[in-house]
């Protein structure tokens, strides 16, 4: 992913609902790849394998690349679609969606059907925990014992993240800029340490906004 940000959920997560004496649970986890939603959803099918149905959705990619839902049997268009539609309705990416159903006797209907696998999505996306992630960029500060105490007050007024501070003969400290201001922060360090800090870039890393 190179978004600067995007929304998903934080943890696994899941909740029932009963309608019309079914139960309904939605579970909703993160996830990096598409090969990791298809393990998810495995993974809840054999969990609930008395279940009437297990149906799911799921999104993956920085272009929404990849998408499947699936009715697991239930009436074409009445489960895995409207699951895929909420998590579409929602901005969701990377995120794995499975709506378990325990037949309770009572036939819903095409419209029923329809309203409870969402009702069940919206659930189990609530259990999980929507987040935004946000792009930091690692960028590397290199300095003499002099410039440390300046550079830590200097970091703390501008708020900016940092990850760690290692202090050896010299003092590294590992900066983590919202990956668009990376390029300015480091000519801001630069002017800061009048020249004498030595920055490296690393990875890109993903951090929870407001956190």
């Amino acid at each position: 992913m190179k978004l600067d940000k995007y929304r998903t959920v934080r943890r696994q997560g899941h909740a029932e609902i009963v309608i019309k004496k079914s139960r309904f649970i939605g579970h909703a986890k993160p996830v990096e790849t598409e090969e990791e939603a298809v393990a998810f959803i495995n993974e809840i099918k054999q969990l609930h394998k008395q279940a009437t149905h297990n149906c799911s959705a799921y999104i993956v990619g920085e272009r929404d690349q990849f998408q499947k839902a699936s009715d697991d049997g239930e009436p074409s268009g009445t489960a895995g679609k409207p699951i895929l539609e909420v998590i579409k309705h929602k901005g969701l990416k990377n995120v794995a969606v499975v709506v378990t159903r325990y037949f309770g006797g009572i036939m819903l209907g095409a419209g029923g059907l329809v309203r409870a696998y969402t009702d069940g999505a919206v659930a189990g996306i609530g259990a999980a925990d929507e987040i935004v992630n946000v792009r930091h960029r690692e960028v590397f500060v290199d300095v003499d014992y002099t410039w440390y105490g300046k550079l830590e007050n200097e970091l703390h007024g501008r708020g900016t993240r940092v990850g760690g501070t290692d202090f050896t003969d010299r003092v590294i400290v590992r900066c983590l800029p919202e990956a668009p201001e990376a390029e300015a922060f480091i000519a801001w360090i630069t002017d800061l340490t009048q020249g004498q800090a030595s920055i490296a870039e690393g990875d890109n890393v993903y951090y929870i906004e407001g956190e």
